[in-house]
C-alpha cells in the first residue's frame, strides 16, 4: 500500500467517482489512476467502488471505512512533513493562501507586505477564486488557509475563526440624485438599476436577504466578481453599485461617491479557515494574526481542536 494510491483514490472521491476528472486533478492518466486503484482493492482484498462496467457507480460499505481511514493517514503525513520543515528551519517555506478577488486586491496588501518583512524567506501563493472554492481547496489541503466572507463556516472539515466585520456601501458618480437622500431605504434604492456582486461573492447573501425582507425586487442591470468592474460600470452611469466598503477609495476612485449601507444590510464577517486535523506552519498561524490580531496562536488553536501550534 502507498501513500500515492490512497491519493489517487481520495481524489476520486473528491471529484465525484469521475477518474477523468481525477486524473486531470492529478496531472496523470486516467489509466494509471485506475491501476492504483485495482491494485490498491487487490491488497485489501476488497473492491472500494461499485461499478458498471468499467465505470464507478457508488463506494461500498467496506470502502466508506477506507476512505475515512485514508484521509486520516494522507493528513498524517502531511502533518510530518510540516513539522520536518518547520523543525529544518521555521522561517522558510511555502504559504498558499486561497482567498476572493476582494480579499485579495483590499484587504491582504497591508497583511503581505508585513508579513514579508517578517519572513523574506516565505513564498507566498494567493489562489484566487469564489467562496466555494476557496473553502474546497483549503478543505483539500491545496491551501494552507483560507479567507473570505461565505461558505467557510459552513464547510464540513475546516475549522473557522471570525477574523473581521464590514460592511457595504453604495456608489454613484457625482451628483446622482441617490447621494443627496437623506433616509435612505431599499425600497428607493431598488427604484434605481444595480450593479453589484455575482451570488457567491462580497457578502451578496446579505443584499439578497435584505431585499426580500423589505418585499421589494431590485433592478439588478449588471452581476460581476470584480469590485473593479462594477465601479467601472458605475462611472459609466450604467447604474447606482453596491460595494464592500473596503473596496472604496475616495482618493483612487475618482468620479464617484459612497454612502454607507450598514442600516440597510448589516455587518459582514469574513472568516479565516484551516482545514481540521491539520498541523500549520508557526507562520501561517502569525500571517492569521496580523491579519486579525485577536487571533493568537493560542486561539486557533484551542478552537481548532485537532489544529495545533508547531
Amino acid at each position: 500500500m502507498k501513500l500515492q494510491q490512497l491519493r489517487f483514490l481520495i481524489e476520486v472521491v473528491d471529484s465525484g467517482l469521475n477518474v477523468t476528472l481525477a486524473a486531470e486533478r492529478l496531472f496523470t492518466s486516467q489509466p494509471g489512476v485506475s491501476k492504483q486503484i485495482r491494485l490498491l482493492e487487490d491488497e485489501l482484498g476488497f473492491s472500494i467502488f461499485e461499478r458498471q462496467g468499467k465505470r464507478f457507480t457508488g463506494v461500498t460499505q467496506a470502502g466508506e471505512a477506507i476512505i475515512r481511514a485514508s484521509r486520516r493517514v494522507l493528513l498524517e503525513a502531511e502533518n510530518f512533513r510540516r513539522t520536518s520543515e518547520e523543525l529544518r528551519d521555521e522561517e522558510a517555506g511555502t504559504l498558499t493562501i486561497a482567498t476572493t478577488h476582494t480579499q485579495a486586491r483590499y484587504v491582504l496588501p497591508r497583511v503581505v507586505a508585513e508579513f514579508t518583512k517578517r519572513f523574506p524567506r516565505v513564498r507566498l501563493s494567493i489562489r484566487e477564486g469564489d467562496p466555494n472554492r476557496v473553502a474546497d481547496t483549503v478543505r483539500r489541503g491545496d491551501a494552507d488557509l483560507g479567507i473570505a466572507t461565505e461558505a467557510l463556516a459552513d464547510t464540513p472539515g475546516l475549522i473557522s475563526l471570525p477574523a473581521y466585520t464590514w460592511k457595504h456601501c453604495i456608489i454613484a458618480p457625482e451628483g446622482h440624485p441617490i447621494l443627496a437622500e437623506d433616509n435612505l431605504t431599499l425600497k428607493t434604492l431598488a427604484g434605481y438599476p444595480l450593479i453589484t456582486y455575482d451570488p457567491a461573492f462580497s457578502g451578496r447573501t446579505r443584499l439578497d436577504q435584505g431585499f426580500a425582507k423589505a418585499g421589494v425586487t431590485p433592478n439588478l442591470v449588471l452581476t460581476a466578481v470584480d469590485s473593479d468592474v462594477i465601479k467601472t460600470y458605475v462611472n459609466l452611469g450604467l447604474g447606482v453599485g453596491v460595494i464592500a466598503e473596503m473596496a472604496f477609495d475616495a482618493q483612487r476612485d475618482v468620479g464617484l461617491k459612497a454612502i454607507g449601507a450598514g442600516q440597510l444590510f448589516g455587518t459582514n464577517t469574513t472568516r479565516i479557515a484551516f482545514r481540521q486535523g491539520s498541523l500549520p506552519r508557526r507562520f501561517s498561524l502569525i500571517f492569521a494574526q496580523l491579519l486579525s490580531p485577536s487571533l493568537t496562536p493560542e486561539l486557533i488553536a484551542t478552537a481548532g481542536g485537532d489544529i495545533h501550534q508547531s
